[in-house]
């Protein structure tokens, strides 16, 4: 599918963001918006620290959840429901702030959102007890879900199909970095401070980010392009998205997708700390090499996007990720290969994540462009919902044991890859 097209006013405002140049929607006149490569760049980066701040709020404390269980006095379990409360957040955050960003603007509600992220954040560094700590992390998903929608919701306002496809995949390159270095920067915390002090530089990375999007970002939904505010507004569009077969289906493979990456996210730092004795510094370089694979497949897909649609991508890699999933749960029963045969295919499982997120969204938010931000968030709800379902999961049976956390993973890539070709396959034959 070839870019929309814009007109000279929203063309302009493409220019302002910085939108990547080979991207850019052919406009009226057959002329590009004028761009420069800082412009370009700035785009990626501005959008990119944006989606960025969810992993970095769930993947920093993560070498410090086995000390948390002593601090705390919690169960494994019930340390990892504080992961689940962030998921939790990030999924109603998304159904609340989607529409206000359509009918308000994209600006406002982000900015409100990050705010809610700080304080949240600092209140987390002085939370009393796990339950409080659950409760508080909660509302900072919340406020990262400002984040994560409002810059779907922009990717959305200017492309559709597979250009949007190719800005996701670059922008993945840029969030690509928060998981490998969030562990890694947890780690660095620890070693001065305890994980409280992880939660205090969390809402110094949101205050900057706060002014990135003040100073940084431009306005890309202009007035005449919003929809009205309010309850009944709000529910009759969620009934008209819904309505749409191929719309759910990508929900539901996405969040499918997502929960394998949860369950790999909450269940790696027991199975790779207690199970096979890493110790923290180790751990967040195993983690974030696994992060180096997903953002080299992200790239891979720009380069697939140029022969392939983004539907055949799709497809074929949740094959490749339900394979790599039954391994995973034969190397996790059986110990074949030690660590690496536990490692292995969790790197398949995260390069297939990186081909399939950004074409399932793409295919998800090309068919709604008047409701970019409900759009956008009913597909991050379902995601991070269905995350955060599954991740607890992984706290089931023997401490440090990888068989659970193979069994959620094999188990949603399996489902998604049934799933696809049954959305995807009416959806051929109506267009036929």
């Amino acid at each position: 599918m070839r870019p929309q097209h814009l007109s000279q006013e929203e063309a302009e405002q493409a220019s302002a963001a910085g939108v990547p140049e080979a991207t850019v929607p052919v406009l009226a006149a057959g002329e590009r918006a004028p761009l420069t490569t800082a412009q370009r760049w700035r785009a990626v980066l501005v959008l990119g620290s944006l989606i960025a701040l969810g992993p970095l709020s769930i993947d920093m404390y993560l070498p410090a959840l086995p000390a948390l269980t002593g601090d705390l006095d919690a169960s494994a379990s019930a340390v990892q429901l504080t992961l689940t409360g962030t998921l939790v957040g990030l999924a109603l955050g998304q159904l609340l702030i989607g529409p206000l960003s359509d009918a308000y603007g994209r600006k406002r509600p982000l900015v409100a959102g990050i705010a809610l992220h700080v304080v949240t954040s600092v209140l987390c560094a002085l939370a009393p007890s796990i339950t409080v700590l659950g409760a508080l992390r909660v509302l900072q998903g919340v406020g990262v879900a400002a984040a994560s929608v409002v810059a779907m919701a922009v990717v959305r306002d200017l492309f559709s199909g597979s250009a949007a496809a190719a800005v996701l995949s670059r922008l993945i390159l840029v969030m690509g970095l928060a998981p490998v270095l969030a562990p890694s920067l947890g780690g660095a915390v620890l070693e001065v401070g305890s994980w409280r002090t992880v939660f205090l530089v969390l809402a110094c990375f949101g205050l900057g980010l706060m002014a990135v999007a003040v100073f940084a970002l431009r306005e890309t939904l202009p007035p005449q392009r919003r929809v009205a505010a309010g309850l009944r507004p709000t529910l009759r569009g969620y009934r008209e998205l819904l309505r749409d077969r191929t719309l759910v289906g990508m929900m539901l493979v996405a969040g499918l997708t997502m929960a394998a990456v949860f369950a790999y996210v909450s269940g790696s730092p027991f199975v790779l700390q207690q199970g096979f004795g890493l110790d923290e510094r180790t751990f967040a370089l195993v983690f974030g090499a696994g992060a180096v694979g997903l953002v080299a497949a992200s790239q891979v897909n720009v380069v697939l996007l140029g022969r392939f649609a983004p539907e055949r991508i799709l497809t074929a890699a949740l094959t490749a990720g339900a394979v790599a999933g039954l391994v995973l749960v034969v190397t996790a029963l059986t110990g074949l290969g030690g660590i690496y045969g536990i490692l292995l295919p969790l790197w398949v499982v995260l390069a297939v994540v990186a081909l399939c997120g950004p074409n399932a969204a793409a295919v998800a938010l090309s068919r709604h462009g008047e409701r970019a931000g409900a759009a956008a968030a009913l597909l991050g709800s379902a995601q991070f919902g269905v995350g955060a379902a599954v991740a607890p999961l992984t706290g089931l049976g023997t401490p440090g044991s990888a068989v659970p956390m193979a069994l959620a993973i094999a188990g949603t890539l399996l489902t998604a890859s049934v799933l696809v070709r049954l959305t995807l396959r009416p959806a051929r034959a109506t267009a036929a």
